[in-house]
């Protein structure tokens, strides 16, 4: 009987707690998600102090910016092809990564809101998790054309046909998910007509022994892969001197992903958790209490 109990208590608790998960989606609480809004910063040589600073909407950047993209052309980014004798693949036909229909801004649109870059200077994408990735001056302002335009993008106007998908539409967690996502939009296209920034564009526009490509890792080594230069959720846009460390400032109300909260709101989960102890305790006091022998009331038999 105790036995029973126990599993009724959880099965409450479980149901309880389901309930809860409910009132508080993983998308404002357990997890992150679409960002609608970036923070750009400039910061002087020694990595703190402001020289410029704005943070402005996918709705500002859409009205008052140029727009990358068409919402119709798909653009690609390539991941590691694991072939060691065409790890840079420059026909660009293997593992690669349909990022769907987008539309962004050009980063060095944003970079020009607080006063733009220097031929010096390096600029830094950071993401709510804390993914980061850098540019240097000239694949911000001065792209080769097979590597295209460093873009923001807000918006998707079809998703991706196979593999990952993004969403639709503008940032939110039931639209364009991953906004706002980063992509590097090729203005060269493949043998079979896709706008592709492959990993022989990335060899090319951004050696290696710069430092601003991106390898994948395993048990065989490091394979080039454009893909992981397409960071999602991104918050910040942050222009410093090259050879300096920028401050990189905690999450505030510019990264807020769409859809969620910018603050964990511990009271009410706490009250929530403790609401579920004292229901579990309350229910297993009754259903042991009705497992119990009665009290004897007919005196003691002979």
């Amino acid at each position: 009987m105790m036995k029973r109990a126990l599993l009724t208590v959880l099965g409450i608790l479980f149901l309880l707690f389901a309930l809860l998960a409910q009132v508080f989606p993983g998308s404002s609480v357990f997890g992150a998600g679409a960002t609608t809004s970036v923070r750009v910063v400039k910061y002087a040589e020694d990595g703190i102090t402001v020289l410029g600073e704005r943070t402005v909407s996918y709705q500002w950047m859409e009205k008052n910016l140029p727009k990358c993209g068409d919402g119709v052309t798909h653009y690609y980014h390539q991941g590691p092809t694991f072939e060691k004798d065409n790890a840079w693949d420059p026909n660009e036909t293997v593992s690669l990564k349909d990022k769907g229909a987008v539309m962004g801004t050009n980063i060095a649109d944003l970079c020009d809101l607080v006063g733009g870059m220097a031929p010096e200077d390096e600029v830094l994408i950071h993401a709510v998790d804390n993914w980061t990735i850098k540019f240097k001056y000239a694949n911000v302002y001065e792209p080769q054309d097979r590597q295209g335009t460093i873009a923001l993008c807000w918006y998707n106007g079809e998703d991706a046909r196979e593999g990952e998908r993004y969403g639709e539409g503008y940032p939110s967690n039931n639209g364009y998910r991953t906004a706002l996502q980063m992509m590097i939009m090729a203005k060269t296209r493949n043998a079979g007509g896709q706008y592709v920034f492959g990993n022989s564009d990335m060899q090319a526009a951004m050696p290696p022994e710069e430092g601003y490509s991106h390898f994948y890792r395993d048990a065989e080594g490091f394979w080039p892969s454009t893909n992981g230069l397409s960071g999602k959720w991104i918050d910040s846009v942050i222009i410093y001197p090259s050879g300096t460390v920028p401050e990189i400032p905690e999450s505030d109300e510019h990264s807020v992903p769409a859809d969620s909260s910018s603050k964990v709101p511990w009271l009410p989960i706490g009250l929530g958790a403790a609401g579920l102890l004292l229901v579990g305790v309350a229910v297993y006091f009754v259903v042991r209490k009705k497992d119990l022998p009665s009290s004897p009331t007919g005196g003691v038999r002979p």
